[in-house]
């Protein structure tokens, strides 16, 4: 089986037999590069990486790889030429002639090169064993280059990790040094790319939670999350404990990462056609109400009925994390179904916590809060694509909305819905105006009192930056890492506070029951029987890609309802007793829910998909 390359590694290391390689083989640092002689970013790049080896000496180890331009003939022949060489002595300086001898490469270049290797001046159209062996070696850097992920030149990896910064002296070599920012900035980039990394923090804060609820400290940490903090102004005074504002303030980046996702999805993504998303909303239906109804059907008639919400939510990063960490198992089509079906589990949530549970309603700060949203509606309308002014209204839009007895959190639902998209930027273009402005800028560079760019110049760059992304976009990219790797983790830290105490099962067997239920049976049956209704029905189709037991597994995965049961659950039972049962069973579900789903898709064998892929592509959608 073909080993898969994590993403930004070298698919192999330096061979001194066979890459081309300046430094010793000892050396601390290898610094490898896929470039072309007929790319002038690797020609500019060329006189770096000799500065930065001249800084770091015998520390440092230099390989070369081709990756010629796919769209330049000259860009494979030198490469070919330069592979003529027979030591390494005379590749290096045909190497560094092909590189330097004129300002772009030219088939002078190319000629100049030939007489100094010995070899007549049509060696491309030549097909002796040494072209035979140069065009090999080629093709064998072009595959490396391949399965290392390149994409452009020049690419760097040091030490084996694609490095991903600026190619001037000073950058290069602190990331080859390994100064303390850019290792932490690396290792928070390795574990952010690591698939499990967001439900490995909620486990880890999960845990934290009930240690520290049942160790000596218990009085304190709960008393931390008691403590108030708010603003005030003369009379006016605004707070809240800390508690509070984890769940209707911190949650609310949460319900604002979740509503630019589903604008995304819906536009431009995976669910932007009636056939990608019927199916994984027919399964989100019924994983809602199958659940809901099997709670109402066992709990008994009383207080507790209002915790019919419990079940219905899915917990996105647990299922994804565990689908990620069973690797090529999981079809990607299967991870696309569960995570939409889980964007749409999540509109119902906001909705259900919205009129279900919410407070007291006040119609006047509610009619303030409808002026706030008509203000972002002509905002968008408008064009303005400006973040600021939509966060600073979406801060009073969460203030009356939480004034007016809704659950804050809408908010953020609401705020997402106004954050711009922008048609698709002109990326030649803007490449175009970046290069005239910085080619202008280094004509200067050596000028007395000039300290690096001018202030136009960054005021432009600034703003091509910014015409890279819509405005709905750089703001999913920004706060997308902030829900999943701080606002979650914190959630569950406030939250997952669970005491180990038999008392607290006592009397509670009715409510335990009716959410274990609704999440580890009702949520994979409403999963499976709503998709199969609807392929019957010829609503949709489900992809061959994955078998009808890998989407039962993936219904059973959708019974993790971690994060937002809980958070339903503290919004149902105001008594702690009530919460810290439903706590328990919300637990003990979603791990029965993680074990079943988990083995029902590692247990999947590729001989099911063969044979239930001639049936599946018979339907087709209506």
């Amino acid at each position: 089986m073909k080993l898969m390359i994590p993403p930004g590694r070298l698919d192999r290391p330096v061979d001194h037999e066979k890459d081309h390689v300046l430094g010793p083989a000892a050396a601390e640092i290898t610094l490898v590069e896929y470039g072309s002689y007929a790319c002038q970013h690797c020609r500019a790049a060329n006189e770096r990486i000799a500065q930065a080896r001249d800084q770091l000496g015998d520390r440092v180890c230099y390989a070369f790889r081709h990756r010629p331009l796919t769209d330049n003939s000259l860009s494979f022949r030198a490469a070919e030429l330069a592979e003529l060489a027979q030591t390494p002595e005379a590749f290096w300086s045909a190497h560094i002639k092909l590189m330097t001898r004129s300002m772009q490469l030219t088939e002078a270049d190319l000629f100049a090169v030939a007489a100094d290797l010995g070899v007549n001046a049509d060696f491309v159209l030549g097909d002796s064993d040494a072209m035979r062996r140069a065009r090999a070696r080629v093709e064998a850097d072009i595959a490396s280059a391949r399965a290392s992920g390149v994409r452009f030149t020049p690419t760097f990896y040091i030490n084996r990790r694609r490095y991903d910064g600026p190619w001037d002296e000073s950058s290069l070599v602190d990331a080859m040094l390994g100064t303390l920012g850019h290792r932490v900035r690396t290792a928070t980039l390795d574990f952010a790319s690591w698939g499990p990394s967001a439900g490995f923090l909620l486990v880890l804060a999960t845990v934290a939670a009930i240690v520290l609820t049942n160790s000596p400290i218990s009085p304190a940490f709960e008393a931390l999350w008691r403590q108030e903090l708010g603003v005030s102004l003369g009379n006016a005074i605004f707070r809240m404990s800390i508690l509070h504002w984890v769940n209707d303030g911190l949650l609310t980046v949460f319900f604002l990462v979740v509503g630019l996702e589903v604008k995304r999805e819906m536009t431009v993504g995976h669910l932007a056609s009636r056939r990608s998303v019927a199916l994984p909303l027919a399964a989100a239906l019924g994983g809602m109400v199958v659940p809901a109804l099997l709670y109402a059907l066992v709990i008994p008639a009383g207080p507790w009925s209002r915790g019919w919400g419990i079940p219905m939510a899915t917990d996105t990063a647990f299922a994804i994390a565990l689908i990620a960490v069973m690797g090529v198992r999981v079809p990607v089509e299967l991870r696309i179904f569960l995570t939409a079906a889980a964007i749409f589990d999540d509109i119902g949530a906001i909705v259900v916590v919205a009129v279900f549970y919410s407070g007291e309603i006040h119609p006047a700060y509610l009619a303030a809060a409808a002026a706030v949203v008509v203000a972002l509606a002509l905002l968008s309308r408008s064009k303005v694509y400006l973040l600021s002014p939509y966060l600073l209204l979406g801060v009073a839009l969460w203030a009356f909305v939480y004034m007016g007895g809704l659950h804050a959190t809408l908010a953020g639902a609401v705020l997402a819905l106004f954050i711009p998209t922008r048609p698709p930027a002109d990326l030649a273009a803007l490449m175009t105006q970046a290069s005239t402005i910085i080619a202008s800028e280094a004509r200067h560079e050596g000028e007395v009192l000039r300290h690096g760019p001018s202030t136009p110049a960054l005021h432009a760059l600034d703003a091509i930056y910014d015409r890279l992304e819509s405005p709905a976009d750089r703001l999913l990219r920004r706060a997308g890492a902030r829900s999943s790797y701080a606002v979650l983790p914190i959630f569950a830290l406030a939250n997952a506070d669970v005491t180990i105490d038999p008392g607290v099962l006592v009397g509670h067997g009715w409510l335990m029951a009716a959410i274990v239920a609704g999440l580890a049976i009702g949520k994979p049956l409403g999963v499976f029987l709503a998709a199969a209704a609807a392929v019957r029905a010829g609503i949709c189709v489900k992809p061959a890609e994955y078998t009808w037991r890998q989407l039962a597994g993936a219904g059973a995965l959708a019974g993790i309802g971690f994060t937002m049961s809980l958070f339903i659950a503290g919004q149902a039972f105001p008594s702690a007793t009530d919460f810290s049962a439903a706590k328990i069973a919300v637990f003990a579900a979603s791990i029965l829910s993680a074990v079943v789903g988990t083995a029902l898709l590692w247990g999947a064998s590729r001989q099911e998909l063969f044979e239930e892929a001639p049936q599946s592509a018979g339907v087709q959608v209506s």
